[in-house]
């Protein structure tokens, strides 16, 4: 089995509860889940670089990924899937090398282009049929670390 060199994230739904909060001021805010990020520094030690894709642009998105760390961060990207087949085309990258963690139909186009596909336990239908792993977790609360360490990490040891 060939080894995953990239990890891409979806952020609402999937490192989020889905839930979008504005203070007084417009400010968006974001609750990000703690566990999640033993799940990207557990992918880095293993060599996979992380992509995190997200269709909404947030202060808070930029502050989370900062601190954890993450090789790519991709905000305000309407066409997820146009996107990410240019990305792996001018990085060399083949459907295998990529895996993907989603929860909703914006993620089914770029899902179809990876190897592994993953899902909190709340994705909706669609996304849940194809993928290769569900977690029993829901987005927001550690599912990320979760699809990471069973299914990215147990994947990588097997080979």
């Amino acid at each position: 089995m060939k080894q995953i060199k990239l990890l891409v994230i979806d952020v609402d739904g999937t490192m989020t509860d889905g839930g979008i909060y504005y203070d007084e001021h417009g400010n968006e805010w974001k609750k990000f889940n703690t566990k999640d990020a033993a799940g990207f520094f557990v992918a880095k030690r293993a060599g996979i670089k992380t992509m995190v894709l997200t269709g909404r642009e947030c202060a808070a998105t930029t502050r989370r990924m900062t601190e954890l760390q993450v090789d790519y961060l991709f905000q305000n990207v309407r066409d997820k899937a146009a996107f990410l087949r240019d990305f792996m085309r001018e990085n060399g990258l083949e459907k295998e090398d990529v895996g993907y963690i989603g929860d909703d139909v914006n993620d089914l186009g770029p899902m179809k282009l990876t190897g592994l596909v993953m899902c909190p336990a709340d994705a909706c239908r669609e996304v849940r049929e194809i993928a290769d792993y569900v977690s029993p977790v829901m987005g927001g609360h550690g599912a990320v670390r979760d699809a990471i360490e069973q299914k990215v990490i147990i994947r990588e040891s097997t080979k």
